[in-house]
């Protein structure tokens, strides 16, 4: 113990904080993977299927779809945060907090979840598409039974690298007042000078985002058939 007092004496000593801070990284995480994915994944399909060589094509849709993404994944996430500062206080009457967060990390996530899951839908090969074409099958059937069901070890390395990117964002909107980890490093590794909790929050991030790309390596490997 004495050992780990001369090492890392600030975190000894704020160690109390961290476990919240853990908490609120996770919460994030969760909550902002499950809610990007939920729309994402809808406009990857629909832009997937109204593309000009597509099952549905549909310039007007597909135009406006694409270039919305394309404008919101273009929008520097450190300036996405005051953007949207409004449209979180009248959401959550708060910009502070693991709330305020919300808004800004799914906006800055979901442009990113809809091309990881556009991407990994175009991996799968066009004979395969034109055979359920000329099986009679609905546009519908096609997406349910090729598009989402033909690839799915190819939707979880998406979601795998979406998650471990969410990671470095939530680090970010700790340095406005959000909570987490990135709360824990700004607050004390830099503006008191702790750097053995700059340290520590770096390794446990680490850890955090290791589980993330075990667990997805795991789970592409079951699913890969």
């Amino acid at each position: 113990m004495d050992t780990l007092t001369n090492w890392i004496p600030n975190v000894i000593e704020y160690s109390n904080l961290f476990p919240q801070a853990i908490v609120d990284t996770l919460i994030m995480l969760f909550v902002t993977g499950v809610i990007s994915l939920l729309i994402g994944l809808p406009l990857a399909i629909i832009v997937v299927v109204t593309k000009p060589e597509g099952i549905c094509p549909n310039k007007t849709i597909f135009f406006i779809l694409d270039k919305f993404i394309n404008l919101f994944r273009a929008i520097p996430f450190v300036i996405l945060i005051p953007m949207l500062s409004d449209p979180t206080r009248w959401i959550f009457h708060t910009t502070i907090g693991i709330k305020m967060a919300f808004v800004p990390l799914i906006v800055g996530t979901v442009p990113f979840v809809a091309r990881q899951m556009e991407s990994a839908m175009e991996e799968i090969p066009e004979g395969i598409v034109e055979a359920s074409i000329s099986m009679g099958m609905s546009p519908w059937q096609i997406v349910r039974h090729v598009y989402l069901k033909q690839n799915i070890p190819g939707m979880i390395r998406g979601m795998t690298i979406v998650l471990i990117a969410v990671i470095g964002q939530i680090a970010i909107v700790g340095t406005v007042g959000a909570g987490g980890l990135g709360d824990l490093a700004i607050r004390f590794g830099w503006q008191r000078r702790m750097n053995d909790i700059t340290y520590v929050v770096l390794f446990l991030l680490l850890v955090i985002i290791s589980i993330i790309q075990m667990v997805g390596d795991w789970l592409v490997k079951k699913t890969t058939h």
